[in-house]
């Protein structure tokens, strides 16, 4: 993909190609250490230690649609599509939290997936991303805690049911 989606006047709105793949990295790093948590700093070190990036973190992202915004060469949030609808990662920068960019990116990933003919998404959502998504229209599906190196975190199971192509 790659090619611009638009030109907002906080950056450029564009898919993702693999040249991006660290940077998103760091972007989901800096989201879930350095910005508004209702998780323990010791949940925060647990669900994200490092950066990701190499092999492993492209071949995640590799075969999904990845919308992001781009300041120049800084990537300040992106979120991923699966093809089966799964929205799986939904990060933004601290800075650009709460300016509207979780909406924007939506409605990108949204449009996609109903030209793609998705009869819904779905996602697990964190606690910070259970009311973007609820804004969105997805629903809870069911409550959940997860364990991820030796810490429980609560989320959310969500889905959205689509109507309609060409959004």
């Amino acid at each position: 993909m790659g090619e611009d989606i638009k030109m907002t006047s906080a950056g450029k709105i564009r898919w993702a190609t693999e040249a991006d793949f660290d940077q998103l990295g760091e972007v989901m790093f800096d989201a879930v250490r350095n910005g508004r948590s209702a998780y323990s700093e010791a949940q925060r070190a647990a669900w994200a230690p490092e950066p990701r990036h190499g092999d492993e973190w492209a071949e995640r992202l590799c075969g999904h649609s990845i919308v992001l915004q781009a300041v120049g060469p800084q990537i300040i949030g992106f979120m991923s599509l699966a093809p089966d609808g799964y929205i799986d990662l939904a990060f933004i920068r601290p800075a650009a939290q709460k300016s509207g960019l979780f909406r924007t990116l939506y409605h990108e990933i949204e449009r996609k997936a109903i030209n793609d003919n998705a009869e819904r998404l779905w996602t697990y959502a964190s606690l910070m991303a259970q009311p973007g998504f609820s804004a969105m229209g997805f629903a809870i599906v069911k409550n959940e805690r997860v364990e991820i190196s030796g810490h429980w975190f609560d989320r959310f199971e969500m889905e959205k049911r689509l109507k309609g192509k060409g959004v």
